[in-house]
Formats: structure tokens, C-alpha cells, sequence
């Protein structure tokens, strides 16, 4: 029994701390906080901070290390019957898990946020929907696909930053709906859609 009540304090700690540390990131970088302010902001004292963390950028990299277990969990689903329905299904997702951790998302992916990070959650829907393309686009090449890939995320990145600091007026299905038919049918072909 003391044992549960124990864990359940060391996840609220923890949980206090990272609440603390992403209220504080969404004032100044990173390079500006200190311990002693999430510290104080947590009501925790420094050794119980250093119980859990060496400072805050093992605690921001612990953070994005569980975002990016989220992710790949998240992600984890089996490949569409085709080229669209793989693109589409993968993009509705990313944008649904972005809404759902809204506050966290605006802060990493902002434009103070780890260029780093950017590029492991980029490399790991890359590794997680690589595969399933490949599948669903038969006879076109690997080289191909990643071509499309990276063309797809990194406007995809762009429009969730955009889309986060407009206070995500669209749906996620929507904003996803809009990153496929513009990678589908260009730029110049976008406001002829319907």
C-alpha cells in the first residue's frame, strides 16, 4: 500500500514539474529559465527537482522523448488501401494528437522551439509511414516516396505552427484535408479546389 501512494506522489512531482517547466518555456527560452524557478513555480524543493532531472535540458529532452513514444504509439495503425487514404489517415492523426496537446505543441514546434526536435518527430513518422506508402503506391520508387515525404511534412510543420498560433480555428480533419490537396495538386492548383 505504501508503495502506491508513493508512486502516485513521484508521478504527481513529476507530473508538477513539466506543468511548471512548459508555463515557464511559453514565457522565455530555455536559456532564461533556471531550476530554481520551476522549483519555485512547482512548490517542490531543488533536491526534489534533481531526484528527477540533472537540470532543465534533460527536462525538456525528457519531455520530447515521451512526446515522441506518443507519437509513434499514436501513429501505429495498419496502412491504407491506397496512396490517399495512407496520406490522408496519417495527416488526420498528426493534426488530431497536435489539438489534443495543444499548449506543448505550440511551444516545441513554435519558432523558439528545438529545430532537433522538429527533425526526430519528422524522422519518426518518416520510419512509421514509409512502409505503409510503399505498400499503398505500387510502382512508384523508395527514392520517390521520401521525395513526397519530406515534401508533405516540412509544409506540414509550416501549416501546424501556423495553424497553432491562430488558436486552431479549422478542424483537424480539415487542416488535414487541405496539406493533402495541396501536396496532390500544388500550390497553383489550390484555390481552384473545391
Amino acid at each position: 500500500m505504501e508503495t502506491k501512494k508513493q508512486d502516485r506522489r513521484v508521478r504527481y512531482t513529476n507530473m508538477m514539474i513539466r506543468k511548471s517547466f512548459i508555463a515557464l518555456l511559453a514565457q522565455k527560452p530555455i536559456s532564461k529559465i533556471t531550476v530554481k524557478e520551476i522549483c519555485e513555480d512547482a512548490d517542490i524543493n531543488r533536491a526534489t527537482f534533481y531526484s528527477h532531472f540533472t537540470d532543465q535540458y534533460h527536462l525538456l529532452h525528457a519531455i520530447e522523448d515521451e512526446i515522441i513514444q506518443d507519437i509513434i504509439q499514436y501513429l501505429n495503425t495498419e496502412p491504407g488501401c491506397d496512396l490517399e487514404t495512407t496520406w490522408s489517415e496519417t495527416l488526420i492523426k498528426i493534426f488530431e494528437y497536435v489539438y489534443a496537446y495543444a499548449e506543448v505543441c505550440s511551444i516545441l514546434l513554435g519558432d523558439t522551439g528545438d529545430d532537433s526536435f522538429q527533425q526526430q518527430i519528422m524522422e519518426v513518422v518518416q520510419r512509421e509511414i514509409i512502409s505503409a506508402l510503399t505498400t499503398a503506391a505500387e510502382g512508384v520508387s523508395l527514392e520517390d516516396i521520401e521525395y513526397l515525404y519530406t515534401f508533405v511534412a516540412l509544409g506540414a510543420v509550416g501549416i501546424i505552427r501556423k495553424w497553432l498560433r491562430e488558436g486552431m480555428q479549422k478542424p483537424a480533419t480539415e487542416m488535414a484535408a487541405m496539406v493533402w490537396r495541396i501536396a496532390q495538386k500544388g500550390v497553383s492548383d489550390f484555390t481552384k479546389l473545391d
